[in-house]
């Protein structure tokens, strides 16, 4: 066998029999790594002469890229709005429990809070990679607290903000820091809110839309001041009017500046959203539909009481409301379960399912040449599924970070 040492000494595994998702396809071919990311198996064998050290037979599973979840409350007890002095290993727990839905990336997302939180919290989120020790943190959304009152859903109104004189510095003091902050989702209709999406999106900081009563030509605005988000379309949102189709009408707006997408978060867990509306959004832009689970800290447990942020949420089957109410607060399910949701509801193709929940998001935060995708050189973050979409393993820059356990069948 020829040598591969002339390049790396580190080992080549091959997968093979199995069906890749490549170029928006499942192809039969083999996935080829080492050291974390994805060979062109072309350059291994004609500049390097190389082959494979290890041969994985992947049983005709399809390898897909890992889920990106940019909306989780938390889950399995933790709740990542709660300033708790063990939050770290709150959200180890999360991290490491969420592979096994095949998420291997995640935006740790937090609800209006008091200030105080945000200063404890934040400086206790880092980014980071992936692992056998959980999913990699991508970095923190804040949910708030610069949204509508009218439609601030399970969001605590006694701690609602405005822009005040100081708009952006106001911002700044509320959380404290931006260091790991990744989205931001706000009111655009809030008066100085303009300035705001500038400086957020000048430094990188994705903008989204949501737990708004704004109108369709300031939506269109906050997404010509840099706005490419919006937070879990027709939630917490005005509805559809012909007239005036508000932030949904960005779907088909006319005014996006160009060479500008704009992407919209689905909770696809058949509570949030009828099939219907997941069908008419899917159908009127597939291309920005990114599935999120906006699971709280109930994700993972038994019926009964649990925390979203500053409230008492009581979780019924697969419904979560604010404790004593019918307005729904966050879900409980995990972002597999929303994939094959999704897949059932449009009838859409395995791999648009798929690209939802894992290219679409990668795209969104403009990280798409490294994750969301199975392009040579990319992060090897990826999943074996079924063809119905169960998850079987997970792996995280090329290692088998978590396998269904069948020894019980």
């Amino acid at each position: 066998m020829p040598s591969n040492k002339s390049v790396s000494d580190a080992p080549i595994v091959q997968f093979t029999n199995c069906r890749i998702l490549r170029d928006h396809q499942l192809q039969r071919e083999d996935l080829w790594v080492r050291e974390g990311k994805i060979l062109n198996p072309e350059k291994l064998f004609f500049d390097e002469k190389g082959s494979a050290d290890v041969q994985l037979d992947c049983k005709d599973s399809i390898i897909a890229p890992g889920f990106i979840d940019v909306q989780i409350n938390g889950g399995f007890g933790v709740d990542f709005s709660l300033a708790t002095d063990d939050f770290k290993s709150g959200i180890d727990l999360v991290s490491q429990k969420i592979l096994s839905h095949g998420v291997t990336s995640f935006c740790p997302t937090l609800v209006t809070s008091p200030p105080s939180v945000y200063h404890q919290v934040l400086p206790q989120i880092s980014v980071r990679n992936g692992g056998a020790h959980g999913a990699g943190i991508l970095g923190a959304h804040l949910e708030g607290p610069f949204i509508s009152k009218e439609k601030k859903g399970a969001h605590p109104e006694h701690c609602l903000r405005t822009f005040e004189a100081g708009a952006f510095q106001d911002l700044l003091a509320t959380y404290g820091s931006l260091d790991c902050v990744q989205i931001v989702t706000l009111a655009p209709e809030m008066r100085r809110s303009s300035e705001v999406i500038q400086e957020l999106t000048k430094r990188g900081i994705c903008v989204s839309l949501g737990h708004s009563v704004a109108n369709l030509s300031q939506a269109e605005e906050a997404v010509q001041h840099g706005a490419t988000f919006i937070t879990h379309l027709f939630n917490a949102m005005l509805p559809f009017h012909h007239r005036d189709p508000g932030i949904v009408g960005l779907l088909t707006s006319d005014k996006i500046p160009a060479g500008r997408r704009v992407f919209y978060g689905m909770i696809s867990d058949g509570i949030h959203t009828n099939p219907a509306a997941l069908r008419i959004a899917h159908r009127a832009h597939p291309k920005g539909l990114v599935l999120v689970t906006d699971a709280i800290a109930g994700m993972g447990l038994a019926p009964g009481r649990h925390t979203l942020g500053q409230q008492v949420v009581e979780i019924d089957g697969l419904n979560t409301y604010i404790a004593g109410t019918k307005t729904l607060s966050g879900s409980v399910a995990t972002m597999d379960t929303c994939v094959r949701h999704f897949q059932e509801a449009t009838g859409c193709s395995v791999e648009t399912a798929l690209e939802a929940a894992s290219l679409h998001p990668a795209q969104l935060l403009g990280i798409e040449h490294k994750k969301g995708t199975l392009n040579y050189d990319s992060d090897a973050d990826f999943l074996m599924l079924n063809d119905s979409l169960y998850v079987q393993a997970t792996y995280i820059a090329g290692e088998e970070v978590w396998r269904e356990d069948v020894s019980g069948m």
